[in-house]
């Protein structure tokens, strides 16, 4: 039996390639990193020691560095358990939970007619680029020359042109001995309230649009008259096409994601051109229309985390409130999206244009998370002044947040606008007067995602924050220099690499709350899933150096090195590194939970007040008197386990200076 092409990356789709191999190998825990999809082991087809398989869910593919072999879900199951193409197929469809087509004959004969449709959308877009190059194409070659493309980059998109006529491409056809319904299948000919077909793309330069596997199944036709009803025109739905399915570009920024572990979603057709021919391959748009739930589906295949690139007026700003919107129900642990808003009036074609690629990488770099994306949306440009406009963008913060379908991210988001909310509305006190100011945006200090900074030893709309923690990252927004505990964490691992491989799930999870200890720390998880048994510290801390890291590892060098914390230096033995990372680790995520549990009680003990809940009120001050001293116990046992190292007599290598 004959499956077609639909129904094969259908079920493809639908399972993880993961679990298709898992059932027969054991993923390296050290190496894999589930969260993104990515996975290795032994290799299952030739004997090895140590893991070279590699698999990845985003791609749906395999590969073995040591044999050489890769495929699909199907080749894996075919290649090593001997079964048949149908057998394997069969397999599949289960875990898929999709019924395995019925013998159809108008099926089987319709997946012939789209091979002859894809034959002729070819015919198709060789005759509009050789017409690019008639006399009658001139005025296009010009268009495209004062756009600043290369003959290089039309050929390479396959850039064509519709000549003014009403049966040019008709008649091209014909001769070819394609029959009329053919045409009309494939959206190149319409009739539209006359008796006779004509060609749809008329005066047009042509962009093809390709499927994923690079056959041409549509175009964009882009208008030379400036008074033409359409300045883009796409093919109508078709056998072939199903525009809110398709992503112009896919196939091409899909391989280049290999090397940019990112996707950029962008507007348009010219947009994602001007970018590849400013070497920014990963690009791709939608066809003329909002971003769509499949389309977004794409991406993520794509990426885990795309950048959807927005023009920066009010149509940008209100497609990427749509995509927003569109997107957040769907979020979930390593998938998510980000914003990047271009500078008023511009497009990406018009910035690379005339000011290159770095003003473009500037604005990638400054994308926005969702979270952020959202709260600038619902809080720009308007005043809250009023206790019932201040409640009213908190329920509608509540609403927006409550339509994420997974459990755990929705809580963070919720957590996350609480804090924004909670620094927003923080009072601004005049200076020796004791007068609030009013609660407006703009008033204080903004951080980079529209947090504002809380002044030290002031109170929030949820009761009185201590001097200690409104400088700490959970309310300020994670600027500054690492807490001196981030510091020890980081550092322990930096100069102990070999802890990250023994314990590679817990150590990994942890939650800086310093951005550029963030950073530093996605580097050396980099490091460690590339470098695997040749994980070193001089490899480490080399390619955190040319990263960038230096003067950061130089600070917490400094912090450790005035607080007396041995065990987290290089010249620590492995086993005191080991036992006071340990032991900061469990303090670490105790002193945090303990935090969030003191904002919770105070922002309880602020309402307790507002609604005269006396009795309410001194059983929350109580458990918040109660939480204040466990975290005082937790810094003071921290300074016992910083002796620890220094007393066990174990140094390796020379002698620690503490000076």
């Amino acid at each position: 039996m004959r499956f077609s092409n639909s129904f094969l990356d259908e079920i493809r789709d639908r399972v993880n390639i993961s679990d298709v191999i898992g059932r027969r190998v054991t993923w390296d825990r050290k190496k894999s990193n589930a969260s993104k999809g990515d996975y290795w082991a032994c290799c299952p087809f030739h004997g090895e020691k140590s893991p070279s398989f590699h698999c990845e869910d985003r791609k749906g593919r395999y590969h073995c560095f040591g044999c050489g072999v890769s495929g699909d879900h199907f080749r894996f199951l075919t290649d090593l358990d001997g079964m048949g193409f149908p057998e394997a197929v069969q397999q599949i469809a289960d875990m898929a939970g999709v019924s395995m087509p019925q013998p159809d004959v108008q099926a089987e004969r319709r997946e012939r007619e789209r091979a002859t449709l894809q034959d002729v959308m070819e015919m198709a877009t060789l005759f509009f680029q050789d017409q690019l190059q008639t006399a009658a194409g001139a005025r296009a070659r010009a268009y495209l020359r004062d756009r600043g493309l290369t003959g290089r980059t039309i050929e390479t998109f396959r850039l064509g042109f519709a000549p003014d006529s009403r049966n040019a491409l008709k008649e091209h056809l014909a001769s070819k001995g394609i029959a009329k319904e053919q045409m009309e299948a494939c959206g190149l000919v319409v009739h539209e309230n006359v008796p006779v077909s004509y060609d749809r793309f008329r005066d047009r330069i042509m962009f093809p649009i390709l499927s994923s596997r690079e056959k041409v199944i549509a175009f964009g036709g882009r208008a030379m008259a400036a008074d033409a009803l359409a300045k883009y025109l796409n093919s109508n739905e078709t056998e072939l096409f199903h525009k809110g399915n398709v992503l112009y570009n896919f196939a091409r920024a899909r391989r280049a994601t290999q090397s940019s572990g990112t996707v950029i979603a962008v507007e348009g057709y010219m947009d994602v051109i001007a970018l590849y021919q400013a070497g920014v391959e990963n690009a791709v748009a939608p066809l003329g229309t909002a971003l769509t739930e499949s389309q977004l589906d794409l991406l993520w295949k794509m990426s885990t985390q795309p950048v959807l690139c927005f023009d920066g007026d009010g149509a940008g700003i209100r497609a990427a409130s749509r995509a927003a919107d569109l997107a957040l129900p769907h979020i979930k642990p390593g998938r998510s999206v980000s914003f990047a808003l271009l500078p008023d009036g511009k497009d990406p074609d018009d910035l690379v244009r005339h000011e290159g690629r770095a003003p473009f990488d500037r604005v990638l770099s400054e994308a926005k998370p969702l979270a952020a994306m959202i709260w600038s949306r619902e809080t720009s440009a308007v005043t809250f002044d009023t206790p019932e406009k201040r409640a009213e963008l908190e329920n509608r913060l509540r609403q927006i947040v409550s339509v994420i379908g997974d459990e755990s991210v929705r809580r963070f988001y919720q957590q996350d606008m609480r804090d924004r909310l909670n620094a927003f509305f923080q009072p601004q006190f005049q200076r020796g007067s004791g007068q609030s100011g009013n609660f407006r945006r703009g008033d204080g200090n903004n951080n980079r995602n529209g947090q504002r900074t809380p002044p030290r030893g002031t109170t929030t709309g949820s009761g009185s924050i201590s001097d200690r923690l409104s400088q700490s990252g959970l309310v300020k927004g994670y600027l500054g220099a690492p807490a001196l505990r981030e510091s020890v964490l980081a550092l322990t691992i930096v100069n102990h690499p070999q802890l990250l491989l023994e314990e590679y799930d817990e150590i990994a999870a942890i939650d800086y709350e310093n951005r550029d200890l963030q950073k530093l720390w996605s580097q050396v998880l980099t490091y460690a899933a590339e470098s695997a048994a040749e994980l070193s510290r001089e490899g480490l801390v080399a390619r955190l150096e040319a990263q960038g890291f230096d003067v950061l590892l130089k600070a917490m060098n400094q912090q450790v090195r005035n607080a007396r914390l041995w065990t987290a230096t290089e010249q620590a033995a492995p086993e005191d590194a080991r036992e006071g990372y340990t032991q900061s680790l469990s303090l670490h995520k105790r002193t945090k939970a303990l935090r969030w549990q003191k904002i919770d009680l105070e922002r309880e003990i602020a309402e307790a007040t507002e609604a005269g809940d006396g009795d309410h009120m001194v059983q929350l001050m109580r458990a918040l008197s109660e939480v204040q001293l466990e975290i005082g116990r937790m810094e003071n046992q921290e300074a016992i386990i910083d002796g620890f190292g220094v007393m066990s007599g174990r140094v390796k290598g020379a002698a620690y200076s503490h000076g």
